[in-house]
Parts: C-alpha cells; sequence; structure tokens
C-alpha cells in the first residue's frame, strides 16, 4: 500500500520540510513505529532479528543477571528483537516479561519484582517506549519528542469508560517517562482507518477491524479525500466496539486443545489404587502464555513432574513436559503454534510440527495433524464474541450492512478463514480490503499526527 504526501514539496518552506510527523503502534505482541515528512510518503523504523529485517518488533524485556569480578551482582535489560535473541541464546535464562499493555487496566497489578528489586509497571512500559524513541530517532535522524501513539478501544480486562482511562493515564505517564514531551492518543482501528483513507479519491462509509495480540477493535467511519481536506469532525466518527480477545487467544486454544494433550495433559496416573490427573492443570495453564513458561523452572515443579512421570500411564508424555520446561522453550514451542495457525489460514489440514529439545537431555518431537475444523471448533466462543462486537457496533449506530461501502481488516488474525467469514457473510467478499496487517496502525497514526498539526 502506497500513501499519498499530505502536500508536494513546491508548496511548502522550508521550516515545514524539516518537520516530521511520529506514529507509534505499542501492541500487545508487536509494536511500530512510523514518520511522515511533509511531501514524503510514510516511513516505517526497521529492527533486526536474527539477521532478518522486519518493520514491526515484539514488545517485550528481558533481564538477566550476572556477577562481576568482584562478586557484586548486575541485572541489566533489553528489549524488542535484541531481548529476544539474548533470551534465546542464554543458557541459564533471565526474566522475560511481555504482554504488559494487557495489564494497564488493572489497578491490583501495579508491578512485578525482578531479580530482587520491584519495577512498577509504567516503570516497564517506559523502559520499552524509550527504547523504540531512541531507535527510531537513529533511523531517522530526528529527535522523536511528539508522537500519536494508538490506543484499544477497549482496553484487556476493562470494564467500564473508567478502566480504560485508568490505562490510558498509565501509558501517558510511561510515555513521558521515556522522552515524549507530548502524546496524543488516538484509536489504533482509526489509525488503520487513515491509513486505508490515504489511497482512497472518494467518500466511504467504512468498518475497520483491527486485530492486535490481545485486543480486537472495530470503528464505523466516514473517511475520503473531503474529510481530510476539511478535517475530521466527531460526526465522521459512527461508533466502535471491541473485545479484550485477539490473536493470543487463538494461539491459547491451540496449545490448550493441540499442544498440552500431547504433553500429558489429559494423561492419568496411578496413586493409591486410585486413578487420578498426572500432572496439575495449573502447570498446563503456564503452557499457553509462552513468557510464563520460566516460571515453572522451580524446585517444587521439578517434584511434582519426578513423581508424576513415576506414576504415570503414559511417562513419555511427562518426560516431553519436563524437557519443554527444563530446556524453556515456550518461544519456539509458540513460534511452531503460529505457524500452524498461519497454514490453517492457507489449507484445510496441517500438521503442527515441534523438534527441540535442552542439551543433553531427549529430543521432544511432536507431529500432530490438525484440519481448519478442529481449530474453529476450539475459537467458537471467542468468534462469537466478535460478532457480537460486530453486530452492536452496527445496531448502535444505525447502519444496516448493505449501507457499508468497504471493510478494512488488518492484524495478523485478520487472515483467519473463520474471522474472514464474519465479514464476509455480512458484508460480501468483494467489499472486504486488507493490507499491510502488522503495520498500517502506525503508518496511519503518523497521517494522523499530520493532520491533528494541521
Amino acid at each position: 500500500m502506497q500513501f499519498r504526501p499530505i502536500r508536494n514539496n513546491t508548496e511548502m518552506g522550508a521550516d515545514e520540510q524539516r518537520q516530521a510527523f511520529f506514529g507509534i503502534d505499542f501492541g500487545t505482541t508487536n509494536s511500530a513505529v512510523a514518520m511522515l515528512r511533509p511531501g514524503e510518503e510514510v516511513r516505517l523504523a526497521r529492527f533486526s532479528f536474527r539477521g532478518e529485517d522486519i518493520s514491526a518488533c515484539r514488545s517485550v524485556l528481558y533481564f538477566e543477571q550476572w556477577k562481576t569480578a568482584s562478586g557484586q551482582r548486575r541485572v541489566h535489560g533489553y528489549s524488542g528483537p535484541e531481548g529476544i535473541e539474548r533470551y534465546l541464546d542464554a543458557d541459564e535464562k533471565g526474566r522475560l516479561i511481555q504482554s504488559l499493555k494487557s495489564h494497564l487496566s488493572s489497578r491490583t497489578l501495579t508491578g512485578t519484582e525482578v531479580f530482587g528489586r520491584r519495577h512498577r509497571l509504567e516503570e516497564l512500559v517506559t523502559r520499552m517506549v524509550s527504547d523504540l524513541r531512541k531507535h527510531a530517532e537513529e533511523q531517522f535522524m530526528q529527535p522523536v519528542r511528539r508522537a500519536t501513539v494508538g490506543r484499544p478501544v477497549r482496553f484487556v480486562g476493562a470494564e467500564s469508560e473508567e478502566e480504560d482511562d485508568f490505562a490510558v493515564s498509565r501509558l501517558r505517564e510511561a510515555f513521558l517517562a521515556a522522552g515524549f514531551d507530548q502524546v496524543d492518543f488516538e484509536l489504533e482501528p482509526v489509525g488503520a482507518a487513515s491509513a486505508y483513507e490515504a489511497t482512497l479519491d472518494r467518500e466511504e462509509l467504512i468498518l475497520i477491524g483491527d486485530f492486535g495480540g490481545g485486543t480486537s477493535d472495530f470503528s464505523l467511519l466516514r473517511v475520503g479525500p473531503e474529510v481530510r481536506r476539511r478535517g475530521r469532525r466527531p460526526e465522521d466518527m459512527l461508533g466502535n466496539s471491541g473485545v479484550g480477545l485477539a490473536g493470543d487467544a487463538f494461539d491459547a486454544r491451540i496449545v490448550r486443545k493441540l499442544v498440552s494433550p500431547a504433553l500429558g495433559s489429559e494423561s492419568e496416573a496411578r496413586s493409591l489404587n486410585k486413578i487420578l490427573p498426572a500432572v496439575p492443570a495449573w502447570i498446563y495453564a503456564h503452557l499457553e502464555r509462552w513468557h510464563y513458561l520460566s516460571f515453572l523452572r522451580t524446585n517444587n515443579v521439578r517434584e511434582i513432574l519426578k513423581s508424576a512421570r513415576i506414576r504415570a500411564l503414559e511417562p513419555e508424555k511427562i518426560e516431553a513436559l519436563i524437557a519443554v520446561i527444563e530446556g524453556d522453550l515456550g518461544y519456539q514451542l509458540h513460534q511452531a503454534v503460529q505457524k500452524v495457525k498461519f497454514e490453517l489460514s492457507q489449507s484445510e489440514r496441517a500438521e503442527f510440527v515441534f523438534r527441540d529439545g535442552p542439551p543433553g537431555a531427549a529430543m521432544v518431537d511432536l507431529r500432530i495433524p490438525v484440519t481448519r475444523v478442529q481449530f474453529e471448533s476450539w475459537i467458537g466462543e471467542d468468534l462469537a464474541a466478535i460478532e457480537h462486537s460486530v453486530d452492536a457496533l452496527l445496531k448502535g449506530a444505525g447502519v444496516e450492512p448493505q449501507k457499508v461501502d468497504r471493510v478494512f481488516l488488518t492484524g495478523g488474525s485478520s487472515f483467519v478463514p473463520a474471522v474472514r467469514r464474519i465479514f464476509t457473510s455480512r458484508f460480501g467478499q468483494e467489499r472486504i480490503r486488507g493490507g499491510n496487517e502488522f503495520t498500517s496502525v502506525a503508518q496511519g497514526l503518523a497521517l494522523r499526527a499530520a493532520e491533528n498539526c494541521g
């Protein structure tokens, strides 16, 4: 997708041409930064991961601890691709933290302890955002002190407007502490709408579906060149809705229904002439969020699994679970989960393949066939929640589906066929559009930043 410049170079003075506008999509799973200079196209900050050039980076923090020659303990933190790389390369894993955005609405989760030091949630977000800002400044060779930042329609866990406002206030505090002088918030689906609007030569009523890692957001609004020319008005936004689930929830269902049974979640053990579950369910719950796996590497869990392996009717499955935990293979496991999810978006059948293991231990070798029908049955409740949100948006706005000119879908989960069917069944395939599924929000936010500055 190409973005038209707001005006051409001949229409701008020298002072304007030095100006730049920034959009930041700080996501639950991935983040992206975009810049727009007057008269130019939107540019994305680039990142490097394992030698690959990428336009979005993981929203993670990784802390590692070591002893100096004098015996003092030192802790250092890394974010984004560098944090993932150091985590994967470490023999003894440190502390990996992700999905911080999904906790912003919670008043009870104020922070966490890392190697004996308490960190407020806002401090951890600040560290991630500060690294994003510095990386963007190095790439764009331009100070980044003001930005338009995306926010979901409804934050994960927020059940009221007050809780949403609380999440925004925490996010604002983190950005200001990260070196920003001014932060303007915009709904993420509106950012995606601006990205789509930049390709239009006529007015349209559009529905935006933005599927992130933690939230699915929908907005119904009028867009087009006339809207850009006169400036956006409140009445251009007909309504919005959202649910606190998306890609991460789909991944968790695959782990629960496909992966965990292969690691013994449904296995039984003999104890005092009784048949009982071999392993407590809470251990498998940690598998559903890959960065939680390191929390299982404790002596208590080791003793539980050692005993379970002895009593289990399927000890080989418990052995595989032990290898996954001891090798801290959560990241690799979830990469395999995302791969099979992508394959099921392309084909009716796929095979989940995971072959890895810690040094000196037996290899975990899982090869499990799976069908799209199975996957869709696992995410049935999630799909129903998305359907309800879309229908509630249309009803609340008083708009019939046939009155919507286009539907623009963005985010990784928009590729899932069952998700797309929600929209094709209501609007028809010919009205569905997509593009730049992982970066359109950031690009649109940069365009909104320029619009807000006139």
